[in-house]
């Protein structure tokens, strides 16, 4: 059987997603609460692989190491991530890296998660990593897309469009959630768009 995959992303309302932001401009944009909390830790409960690029694990990393203990990166469904074994695709990390189960795997993207969805007992999932994504869901790897979406506009401030240089896809909406009154958490299974 093969494991499914789960691309999981934040969002505003427009598109973005940020984790470098101005003040508590990003990430949550501030209007994280309980529900989406406990949501979200729930989620990473049970067994199940992260998978990420080498830039989305390294931002991850630094944050994590200047955030004081109290900081809302240290959340406990981000610590919970932090503690799944995760997969890292990069030809240009080596060495031990400050993650408790991590593992490098240099090669191409497409191969080398084709080759955990054939021989993973556990589902996988990865938190951003959006070129990497991009490139899973063009080869049609990426069963689950969950986009959270916080209720803010970032037209001024959106640094990273979270589907920009992405192919196109048709959506089917396998669920739906509000979180915390405003929050959206929307769960669709991607299908390549075929053009002529």
């Amino acid at each position: 059987m093969t494991a499914s995959y789960t691309f999981d992303i934040f969002s505003t309302v427009d598109g973005f997603g940020s984790y470098r932001p101005p003040g508590d401009w990003g990430g949550y944009w501030g209007k994280q609460g309980p529900e989406l909390l406990a949501h979200r830790r729930e989620q990473y409960d049970g067994e199940q692989r992260m998978v990420f690029g080498a830039t989305t694990f390294r931002e991850f990393i630094a944050m994590l190491a200047d955030a004081p203990e109290d900081a809302d990166v240290r959340d406990p469904w981000v610590e919970r991530m932090c503690s799944l074994p995760t997969t890292v695709i990069s030809s240009t990390l080596s060495g031990p890296q400050d993650w408790p189960d991590a593992t490098v795997v240099a090669g191409d993207a497409v191969e080398i998660v084709g080759r955990l969805k054939e021989e993973s007992d556990a589902p996988l999932r990865s938190h951003g990593s959006l070129a990497l994504n991009h490139a899973l869901l063009a080869a049609g790897l990426v069963d689950r897309v969950q986009v959270t979406v916080f209720p803010v506009i970032s037209g001024r401030t959106g640094q990273t469009p979270i589907f920009g240089g992405a192919d196109d896809f048709d959506l089917e909406l396998l669920q739906t959630r509000t979180l915390d009154g405003d929050i959206q958490e929307l769960i669709y299974r991607p299908t390549l768009r075929r053009w002529g």
